[in-house]
């Protein structure tokens, strides 16, 4: 009687703990490899700076574009700009012909 008490007595004391250690290994266990856990944060941090240097060069080519359509708004046109334009649709017309620059008069 004493030793199936003293048995009880054991596994009652001992079963609390263990399933302490049992949740806290299982919620420790996903947040350090779980699909949000650390890991999941170090990859998405090294994807988030890779998407922001494409997101800063794509800003930047945006901006060059948008200057160059600024400066051939109507009102306040760049010869420059135009002369451009016009050569790069002149002399990149289609394979095989060749285009002759002139002067002008």
């Amino acid at each position: 009687m004493r030793i199936r008490r003293s048995v009880t007595r054991f596994f009652s004391a001992s079963v609390i703990p263990a399933v302490c250690c049992a949740v806290i290994s299982y919620f420790g266990y996903y947040a350090v490899f779980g699909a949000r856990g650390y890991d999941a944060l170090h990859t998405t941090d090294t994807q988030l700076t890779g998407e922001n240097l494409k997101l800063a060069s794509l800003r930047a080519d945006r901006e060059r574009l948008q200057h160059r359509v600024d400066l051939l708004e109507p009102g306040h046109v760049d010869p420059d700009m135009v002369e451009e334009v016009a050569r790069e649709q002149l002399l990149n017309s289609a394979p095989g012909q060749v285009a002759v620059p002139r002067d002008h008069h």
